[in-house]
């Protein structure tokens, strides 16, 4: 990434701008001409030289470090999205965003309610089901739930043979290949913590080709792509998945809607209802 130097030091004077003495626990003294804070008072909020942060705003300054922006961020009292629009313009990536968890927010959950003509899905970074609509329970009881102990998508596919087979055959390896790699965006993301380890250890020590796929370190974000699962019932359906992104750094929304012509499958599903968990 690219270090936007005239538009670095653009944001910062303005951002200085913006800010009162008041807003940052300072007083402003007599005869104060500067609109906002002063370079060397933003210089000493964030523990740099005064002649440093000139030359940032100068546009004339090597690139800062991820250390450095931090220290700005918190002495302009930058929110999130200015903080990522920071970065960006020094040339480095933003910090992962906030993690959510297992909560789902009210408006999320109301979208699943409302998006009832295709099935939906709101998946972890790491894999776990966290939640999904009717229809997505009729197209997917055979392969995944959302009960605690069986909702991680990566897991299962590793460890129950079963699940597997309700994908074509000749899909299989691309299938396996993308859910570890995928995975291992996640995990660096996360920066190897604790849950995402403990996933890593138990599928390492349950499936030999998953440890062998994780020993490529191949990766790839998972974004849109196509499916072709046999269903139980209604033989194999062909459909398309898309990949959300929410708010929260850890989830996703996964839209799945079918190819052109291809609206008969699910007319089926809204006739085989939830109900139908094939299993699970």
């Amino acid at each position: 990434m690219g270090m936007h130097r005239d538009d670095l030091a653009d944001f910062l004077r303005r951002s200085r701008e913006r800010l009162t003495p008041r807003d940052v626990g300072l007083t402003e003294g007599p005869r104060r001409r500067t609109p906002g804070l002063r370079r060397e008072e933003v210089a000493s909020l964030a523990g740099m030289s005064t002649d440093y942060y000139m030359r940032l705003e100068q546009a004339r300054s090597p690139q800062p470090s991820v250390q450095m922006l931090a220290a700005l961020t918190r002495a302009l009292r930058l929110t999130a999205d200015e903080r990522d629009h920071l970065y960006l313009l020094a040339g480095h990536r933003p910090p992962e965003g906030a993690r959510a968890g297992e909560y789902l927010r009210p408006g999320m959950l109301a979208l699943l309610d409302r998006l009832d003509s295709v099935p939906v899905q709101i998946l972890s970074d790491l894999g776990d089901l966290l939640a999904q609509n009717d229809m997505a329970q009729a197209l997917f009881g055979c392969v995944c739930t959302v009960a605690e102990d069986d909702r991680n998508i990566v897991l299962r596919w590793f460890t129950e043979p079963d699940v597997r087979n309700h994908f074509a055959a000749e899909e299989r390896p691309e299938q396996a290949r993308q859910l570890v790699a995928d995975l291992r965006a996640a995990v660096a993301r996360r920066g190897d913590d604790p849950a995402s380890r403990a996933l890593v250890t138990r599928l390492r020590a349950a499936s030999p080709e998953f440890a062998a796929l994780w020993d490529r370190h191949e990766v790839a974000v998972r974004r849109s792509h196509p499916y072709r699962l046999v269903h139980p019932e209604l033989g194999l359906i062909e459909f398309d998945c898309e990949v959300l992104a929410t708010p929260a750094a850890d989830q996703r929304l996964l839209v799945f809607t079918p190819p052109p012509g291809g609206t008969e499958a699910l007319d089926m599903l809204r006739v085989l209802g939830p109900q139908h968990r094939h299993g699970t």
